[in-house]
């Protein structure tokens, strides 16, 4: 990592990293048919394959929409645990033309003996969990002196909610966002949960900034996967405004991560560490949620 990164990270502002609806290579033009029987134009996100390589050996084939595929290679294999470090990587190379991206790492490495144990995990796009990823979930350990405020609560839901994203114009997309206090920092989107965490994982290696101090928010399911990522990421509180899974529930009790879902305007519900929480806003100050900017997740709790 260059010192004009280490540099970088150190004066985040809010959304220092923040979704690009504007860019047409993310979206695909399609031409429907309304309710009335009248023709529509619309854009949708586009769902494109990259094939990542870990120096020669072929990983795995990703549905993304295409964007930061360095920070998604990267954060992928951290997050699978087969890089230690973002030291141990060299160089990223993205080749958009054969949909390709190659981690070269200074070591020799070997994983297929890792790649015959993996087990498919829930959710849309169908993510990957690698068979001894829950040996280092076992080990990990998370900050006891965390907290987070409700007030923090409230306002990171109203400015990433209000932000606009991907999803807010053309749907079908799932978002993630490190926070810091009240602050979103870096807001990435994908159309699949698992996805948007490994971006924001790899964009931590590559620009130096650590856990210390950060939550974690998602617009999507609170489900195993998501728990055991945000974990191995070091981060100690991850909020959704959607619901949650029982395997999920139970390995955030396991590792001591504070896991708050349902969070939508005024209301939010905590089943894990909620000994973290300090209740220093009053909910009835809170204003309900603006229907220009509901998210699916206001009508849909699986969103």
């Amino acid at each position: 990592m260059t010192a004009s990164l280490k540099k970088r990270a150190k004066r985040l502002g809010e959304f220092a990293v923040a979704p690009r609806p504007e860019d047409p290579r993310l979206t695909d033009a399609v031409v429907g048919v309304d309710h009335e029987g009248k023709t529509i134009d619309l854009r949708v996100p586009a769902e494109r394959p990259l094939t990542l390589y870990l120096n020669g050996q072929e990983i795995v084939t990703m549905m993304t929409i295409g964007d930061y595929p360095d920070y998604l290679a990267v954060g992928y294999l951290l997050n699978q645990n087969m890089l230690a470090s973002a030291e141990e990587v060299t160089r990223v190379d993205y080749d958009r033309e054969i949909e390709t991206v190659v981690v070269r790492t200074a070591g020799r490495t070997n994983f297929e003996d890792k790649l015959r144990k993996k087990t498919l995990t829930s959710g849309c796009a169908q993510g990957t969990v690698f068979g001894d990823m829950m040996e280092r979930f076992e080990e990990a350990r998370l900050p006891a002196d965390a907290v987070v405020r409700t007030s923090w609560i409230y306002a990171l839901s109203r400015k990433i909610n209000t932000r606009p994203s991907l999803y807010l114009s053309a749907g079908a997309i799932h978002g993630c966002v490190l926070c810091e206090g009240d602050r979103p920092l870096v807001y990435m989107e994908d159309v699949g949960r698992h996805n948007a965490i490994d971006k924001i994982a790899g964009w931590m290696a590559v620009e130096g900034v650590g856990p210390e101090g950060k939550l974690f928010y998602t617009t999507g399911r609170l489900t195993s996967e998501m728990v055991i990522k945000c974990v191995r990421m070091g981060i100690p509180v991850l909020i959704s405004r959607s619901g949650f899974t029982a395997w999920g529930v139970e390995l955030a009790r396991k590792a001591g991560l504070t896991l708050i879902g349902r969070a939508k305007g005024a209301r939010f519900v905590c089943v894990a560490g909620a000994e973290r929480i300090i209740h220093d806003a009053d909910a009835r100050t809170v204003a309900e949620e603006d229907k220009a900017h509901r998210r699916k997740a206001s009508r849909d709790e699986d969103g």
